[in-house]
């Protein structure tokens, strides 16, 4: 495993963070959920949120910032803990409420309109997860290009799957999770929320023999920085190159419906990536210059290679476009 946290990586910049995901979804009770903690040393600040798409369609949310003085002990800020247990294995648990959206995309927008919220629930979640390939480091396999473009979403990039074990207990009603695949990524650097014009970001499984976790930055002159990797077979396969075939985004330009991407790995192998959308989180980021962008949380459903029922995050970001008067 790499090292658990980078703080002796901090340059003096502002927003330089250190940042842990997690995300799942449980088939059997059509249950997904996603977690990050960020620390900024600079600022003495943690945030975290922590996202649940349930079983009824709607979604849960709970987010928090707050000052953390030093995050090397605790990756923990609020109720959300993610918990190194050993050299390999984390424990990932919640424990507070979580307020309810009928349409999960209101979610961002209950500060401004609290009467968007449909319910407050009691959320315990308490996952073990058992990983089933060797960490994945983004960088070692990007080319000097991809790299450079890159250092806007940071300098390094690590992941791991996993099978998970555990429950979620949501008032009184208790979801076991068994036979469940997640995964965790863990980045350091700068991220520059508001000066990428446009990246994609899946995590994408099939079984616990086959998955992929393509991921792109295109900037607005249209060059690409791509990394990842194809899981098969208890192997982890850099992706050598990207191509975007096709994205389809609702007429604002901002919120994804569908893509297509055709992937060449590190052995030549060629692949077909097919991906839609499902219920969706639009997070909005605002810098000190009014540029704005904003970044997509979904669940989505995919097709490899004409392999059908794929599962795992679709992540879009894309800047907003402000009228120039």
């Amino acid at each position: 495993m790499e090292p658990l946290t980078h703080s002796d990586q901090c340059t003096d910049h502002p927003e330089w963070n250190e940042s842990y995901y997690f995300v799942f979804y449980s088939k059997e009770h059509n249950l997904g959920g996603m977690t990050r903690l960020g620390f900024k040393p600079n600022k003495q600040e943690g945030m975290t949120f922590y996202f649940l798409f349930l079983p009824n369609g709607s979604a849960a949310g709970y987010n928090l910032v707050q000052k953390v003085e030093d995050y090397t002990n605790s990756l923990q800020v609020g109720g959300v803990i993610h918990n190194c247990k050993n050299s390999s294995q984390w424990n990932y648990t919640f424990q507070g409420n979580m307020i309810v959206v009928q349409n999960s995309e209101d979610l961002p927008k209950v500060r401004e309109n609290p009467t968007l919220i449909a319910n407050t629930l009691k959320v315990k979640i308490d996952i073990d997860f058992e990983p089933i390939n060797k960490v994945y480091e983004y960088s070692e396999n990007m080319t000097p290009e991809s790299l450079e473009i890159g250092k806007k979403a940071g300098d390094k990039h690590w992941e791991q799957i996993a099978n998970l074990s555990g429950n979620i207990q949501i008032n009184n009603t208790n979801f076991p999770i068994k036979n469940t695949i997640g995964q965790r990524d863990h980045t350091y650097g700068v991220r520059d929320w508001t000066g990428v014009g446009n990246w994609l970001y899946y995590v994408v499984w099939f079984n616990k023999n086959l998955g992929i976790n393509p991921a792109a930055i295109v900037t607005d002159d249209g060059r690409l920085s791509t990394g990842g990797f194809l899981f098969k077979n208890g192997e982890n396969i850099p992706l050598k190159t990207i191509n975007i075939v096709d994205q389809k985004f609702r007429e604002d330009g901002i919120l994804p419906v569908s893509s297509e991407l055709e992937i060449v790995d590190a052995l030549g192998e060629s692949h077909q990536l097919k991906a839609n959308v499902g219920p969706i989180i639009p997070v909005p980021f605002l810098d000190s210059e009014g540029n704005q962008s904003i970044l997509v949380q979904s669940i989505g459903n995919f097709e490899l290679d004409g392999i059908k029922g794929g599962y795992g995050t679709f992540e879009t970001l894309r800047k907003v476009k402000l009228d120039k008067k």
